[in-house]
């Protein structure tokens, strides 16, 4: 049965929508439940990607994957950015937006990585207020994904799975299990990814990614 999460109906099994299957995909319109996108490829275009991707959703459900929200970052939330992410959400009829729990840029520069952020009190209010805001002018719940991670921070006092399930109540947004950044993760900080995955409330995963 598919059940519902967060209001969210369960889509299925998804694919990356990306330019190379366009063609493919408005010729023969291929058994695919729905596409994921990448958000930023779309967002400032008007040209064939995005009159392409018009005519994708008006066949299949589409949900919004971004790389460049930085809800972790210490900077001001960029409200253009916000702005142009709800303008194409509402033109293909998103199903949910989603991104990372991370941080990509400070001072305004970009640094076109998904950063890790400590584990404590002081960067979970920090980031639920964010969410708080960005749901607000989205007007739709978020989703957000556990990155992969290649170095800790000293001042964490939680686990990564315990700060996430933690954020996902708190905030009252969904989470993207990301299991291949899980095993990622979890060689690199040797911890358990099982009981990571056991950790997390299935009630809040909206979607999963396999790899990448």
């Amino acid at each position: 049965m598919r059940k519902p999460r967060l209001g969210h109906e369960n889509l299925g099994l998804g694919v990356g929508l990306r330019t190379v299957h366009f063609s493919h995909i408005l010729e023969h319109q291929p058994d695919v439940d729905w596409f994921e996108i990448i958000s930023e490829n779309f967002m400032d275009s008007n040209g064939r990607p995005r009159a392409v991707l018009e005519q994708i959703a008006e066949r299949y459900p589409i949900v919004m994957h971004g790389v460049s929200l930085s809800i972790g970052s210490t900077d001001p939330l960029n409200r253009d950015y916000l702005q142009k992410l709800k303008r194409l959400a509402e033109g293909i009829n998103a199903r949910w937006i989603s991104d990372h729990v991370c941080w990509t840029g400070v001072a305004g520069r970009n640094s076109h990585d998904l950063l890790p952020i400590p584990y404590n009190e002081a960067t979970l209010s920090h980031l639920v207020e964010r969410i708080g805001i960005v749901q607000d002018i989205l007007e739709r719940p978020l989703v957000l994904e556990n990155p992969s991670s290649y170095l800790e921070f000293q001042d964490s006092t939680m686990s990564e799975s315990e700060f996430v399930c933690r954020m996902a109540e708190e905030a009252d947004c969904g989470l993207l299990l990301d299991v291949n950044n899980v095993y990622v993760s979890s060689v690199n900080h040797e911890f358990d990814p099982v009981a990571y995955v056991e950790a997390i409330p299935a009630e809040r995963v909206v979607q999963c990614h396999l790899a990448g």
